[in-house]
């Protein structure tokens, strides 16, 4: 035999177990992707890169620009930001740990004297990327402004189909 308060707590706890099963699931697919436009120094001659380039310029695995452009200079968001984990993600195919430890092994190889340079905000990336010749860094397309150059990936860029680097 249930007391009152039995009861009393039963009916509230079957209520809430209904509200959440009436919800609709969330998922992290449901907000649209946000794209990621790549940008540079405007004094870098290049305008297009193959996915794979864009690749071995983020690792560190090609130095220099071709065409004269200059050293080349990584860019990336602090860590923890959404648009860092999507480049991790994406271009890297790396989490954070993988990365560390990839940069840590390239350092104590003698194989980088730098580690790319870290800006906690878009205008602070923006602005490195706008001031320092040779540089390459990523933000949402949406936020591109004319003091930087936005490099076509495979042939796209941001907003045409098949444009593939989202967050």
């Amino acid at each position: 035999m249930l007391t009152r308060r039995a009861a009393l707590f039963a009916a509230v706890l079957a209520i809430l177990l209904g509200a959440l099963a009436s919800r609709p699931p969330r998922t992290r697919g449901a907000r649209a992707a946000v794209e990621l436009a790549i940008i540079v120094n405007k004094s870098n001659p290049n305008d297009n890169l193959s996915f794979s380039e864009l690749r071995e310029y983020f690792m560190a695995e090609r130095g220099n620009w071709p065409g004269g452009a200059g050293k080349v200079r990584v860019v990336m968001r602090e860590p923890g930001e959404g648009e860092r984990e999507a480049v991790l993600r994406l271009v890297y195919d790396m989490d954070e740990k993988g990365f560390n430890s990839y940069f840590l092994g390239k350092k104590f190889r003698g194989e980088i004297l730098e580690e790319p340079r870290l800006r906690a905000s878009t205008p602070d990336m923006i602005k490195t990327v706008a001031n320092l010749p040779g540089a390459i860094g990523y933000v949402r397309s949406e936020e591109v402004d004319a003091s930087v150059k936005v490099l076509r990936i495979d042939g796209l860029a941001p907003g045409d189909a098949g444009y593939r680097i989202r967050q």
